[in-house]
């Protein structure tokens, strides 16, 4: 993948230049490191086509199943999540936030937080996301869901 300058780039993916490497499709924090037994999972995604609470643009709607499994030796509390995902048309949508699902969930060892969520579309995608938080001593840590593909059922 061939990054532009920065200048030219537009302010998500500016931020996203700044703030986050791209290397093989993942994308981890610069300030952050990954905590070994720290795992993030897709369980299952599912496929919506239509209906009236889908806009006639975007009528595909995936809803993802994650699980965050915390086997390492520290207690890790999980602050935010950053998706990117990259549309068939080329477009690419960045979403940044604090919290998951309204969550910060603290995770002692051998213990896992599961949340579903959901993207509508109007094309096919790839969808790469993290999450980041800090462990018991207050080192900034992430975790990288591994990317996965939004497919539209034949």
């Amino acid at each position: 993948m061939r990054r532009k300058p920065e200048a030219q780039l537009c302010q998500p993916q500016r931020m996203l230049a700044r703030h986050w490497i791209v290397l093989q499709f993942r994308y981890v924090s610069c300030s952050s490191s990954e905590i070994p037994g720290l795992t993030a999972t897709l369980d299952k995604i599912t496929y919506h086509h239509g209906g009236a609470s889908l806009p006639m643009e975007k009528p595909h709607a995936f809803v993802y199943f994650v699980t965050i499994h915390n086997s390492s030796e520290h207690t890790i509390t999980l602050l935010g999540r950053k998706w990117v995902l990259e549309h068939a048309d080329g477009s690419h949508l960045v979403i940044e936030g604090d919290k998951i699902i309204g969550e910060t969930p603290r995770l002692a060892s051998g213990e896992r937080f599961s949340y579903n969520s959901y993207h509508v579309t109007g094309c096919e995608a790839r969808a790469t996301g993290s999450f980041h938080g800090i462990d018991e001593t207050g080192r900034k840590v992430h975790v990288v869901l591994p990317t996965f593909e939004l497919k539209i059922p034949a």
